[in-house]
């Protein structure tokens, strides 16, 4: 596990704010550290994995306003199986493997009732080793994937709220 530092963690907090975010912005957001060594920095976090920089789309802007997610309860010995299947459907969003009464969760967008309707009973329903599915439309999204960050992403020497001012010296 790699260990980052405060700026990096100011860095990886800007970007998920914008992705695009140039660096002389970072630079004038964070104050003590040159263009250069930012982008420098996104570099080496993006070689070494630890952040990917891509688009993500937002599916209501596209007619994709309906979410549901649906737990998956397989027949023994197809969890893998079955999740590795539905993971390839467009409709799915989100797929793992639970532990419980639930084998599968997957989240799905679709652009109305009737398409998502259509997707559990017909395409899920058809999977082999499907055998009993829970639905759950979502009509509110109050926090995504897109904009996780660990709750206490710094070293034990700094405190928590180290970005904080870190990040409001410019603003």
């Amino acid at each position: 596990m790699d260990k980052l530092d405060h700026i990096d963690w100011a860095i990886i907090t800007l970007l998920n704010e914008d992705g695009r975010m140039p660096s002389v912005e970072i630079e004038r957001r964070l104050g003590n550290v040159s263009a250069r060594t930012i982008t420098n920095r996104i570099e080496s976090l993006i070689l070494k994995g630890i952040i990917n920089i891509r688009a993500v789309v937002n599916p209501e802007k596209v007619g994709y306003g309906v979410m549901a997610e649906v737990l998956i309860e397989t027949e023994p010995g197809r969890l893998r199986q079955v999740a590795e299947r539905t993971a390839l459907f467009p409709q799915v969003s989100y797929v793992a493997c639970a532990t419980g009464e639930t084998d599968v969760i997957i989240s799905l967008r679709a652009r109305n009732i009737e398409e998502l309707f259509s997707f559990i009973t017909e395409d899920l329903g058809k999977v082999t080793g499907v055998r009993n599915t829970q639905s759950y439309l979502l009509p509110l999204m109050i926090k995504d994937f897109a904009t996780w960050l660990p709750q206490n992403p710094f070293d034990d020497t700094l405190g928590a709220d180290s970005v904080v001012p870190l990040l409001s010296q410019s603003d």
